[in-house]
C-alpha cells in the first residue's frame, strides 16, 4: 500500500458510533493502536477510504461507545502505558429481548460498569440511558422502575447520565415494526416528545437527588426546567480536564444538526454490530452485520477489509 504522506488526521477518535468496538472488535482495535493507524471507509461509499493516525502524538483522546466493554478492559493498562486519554459512553438500559435481543443482562451490565469505574475513575464512565421508548412492554412505569434500580447501583460509579428519546427514522419504524411478531408494539405517542415530559421531570429530580448530572443527546427539546441540559457526548470540556489543556469546541459538521459533539473521527463501520437493537440507526440488518463480522480480520487495517485501501 502506497503512502503519500498527505491527510494525516489528528483528532479525537470515536470508537464508535457505528458499531460496538469494545464488545466485538477489541483485538482489531489494539492491533491498530500498536500499528499506529487504521483505515476507515466512507459509510456512503465503501471504496472511498481514509488513513487515520492512531499514534499517541496525533490523538487527543478516544471516546469508546459500548454496551459491553469487558473484552477491552484487559487492554486498558496498555493504553495507559502508551499515554492515551479516553473515556466511555456506556449504555445500560436492560430492555426486554424483543427490543434488545443480545445486550448483556442487566445484572451483568451493572457489575461490569462498576468494575470499569473502579478501574479508571467514575468521571471517565458516562452512563447512557438512550434511546428512551414507550411500548406495550416499556411504558412509563417500566422506565421509572428501571431507572430507579440503575441510579441506586450506578450513582457512586458515574457522574453523568445521558438520555435521548427514540427518533422517528424510517429505518427505525421499519425495524421496530418487525418486532410485532414477538408481541412488541410501540406506543401511539412513542415519537412525540411531549409524551416524555412526565418521565423527564421525574428523572431530573431523581438524578439531582443522587448527585448525578443529566444531559440530553441530540435533542432539540428544552428540558432545562427539569434540570436536564443539552449535552455533548464527545465533550471538549470533559476531554480538556483529562488533558489539563484547551480542546477545540468546534461542532462536528458530520453529525446531526441537534448534536452538540465536537469534531471527532469515527473509526467504525455500519452494519457490523451484532447486538441487534431494534432502534439502531447504524445496523439495518443483523444478517448483514453477521456477514460483515465473518469478513472481519483483526490484522487488517480496516474494520471490514476493502479492496480499495489507499494509504497516504
Amino acid at each position: 500500500m502506497k503512502k503519500t504522506g498527505k491527510n494525516i488526521i489528528k483528532n479525537i477518535i470515536s470508537a464508535s458510533r457505528r458499531t460496538d468496538i469494545p464488545a466485538f472488535y477489541s483485538e482489531w482495535f489494539m492491533n491498530r493502536i500498536r500499528a499506529g493507524h487504521c483505515v476507515v471507509s466512507n459509510p456512503f461509499n465503501a471504496n472511498q477510504v481514509s488513513y487515520v493516525s492512531l499514534s499517541p502524538r496525533d490523538v487527543h483522546a478516544i471516546v469508546f461507545w459500548t454496551r459491553d466493554p469487558k473484552p477491552l478492559i484487559k487492554y486498558l493498562p496498555e493504553l495507559d502505558r502508551k499515554g492515551y486519554k479516553y473515556y466511555f459512553q456506556y449504555t445500560v438500559i436492560g430492555y426486554p429481548e424483543s427490543i434488545d435481543p443480545k445486550s448483556p443482562p442487566i445484572v451483568s451490565a451493572v457489575k461490569t460498569f462498576c468494575e470499569l469505574s473502579e478501574l479508571i475513575g467514575r468521571d471517565k464512565v458516562v452512563w447512557r440511558y438512550d434511546p428512551i421508548l414507550y411500548s406495550n412492554k416499556t411504558p412509563l412505569g417500566w422506565h421509572i422502575k428501571r431507572i430507579s434500580y440503575l441510579i441506586e447501583r450506578l450513582k457512586s460509579h458515574t457522574k453523568r447520565m445521558i438520555i435521548s428519546f427514540i427518533d422517528p427514522y424510517r429505518k427505525t419504524r421499519i425495524v421496530m415494526a418487525r418486532g410485532a411478531g414477538s408481541g412488541l408494539h410501540l406506543a401511539p405517542d412513542a415519537f412525540e416528545i411531549p409524551a416524555y415530559d412526565r418521565l423527564a421531570g421525574w428523572m431530573g429530580k431523581k438524578a439531582a437527588a443522587a448527585g448525578l448530572e443529566i444531559q440530553t443527546c441530540a435533542e432539540g427539546v428544552d428540558l432545562e426546567r427539569f434540570g436536564i441540559k443539552h449535552g455533548k457526548c464527545v465533550d471538549n470540556d470533559l476531554i480538556g480536564r483529562f488533558l489539563d489543556a484547551a480542546v477545540s469546541k468546534r461542532k462536528d459538521p458530520s453529525q446531526r444538526k441537534l448534536c452538540g459533539c465536537v469534531i471527532s473521527k469515527d473509526i467504525g463501520a455500519n452494519n457490523t454490530c451484532l447486538f441487534g437493537c431494534r432502534y439502531c440507526y447504524a445496523t439495518s440488518s443483523v444478517k448483514t452485520a453477521m456477514v460483515n463480522y465473518r469478513r472481519h480480520d483483526p490484522k487488517d487495517p480496516a474494520l471490514i477489509p476493502t479492496r480499495a485501501i489507499v494509504l497516504p
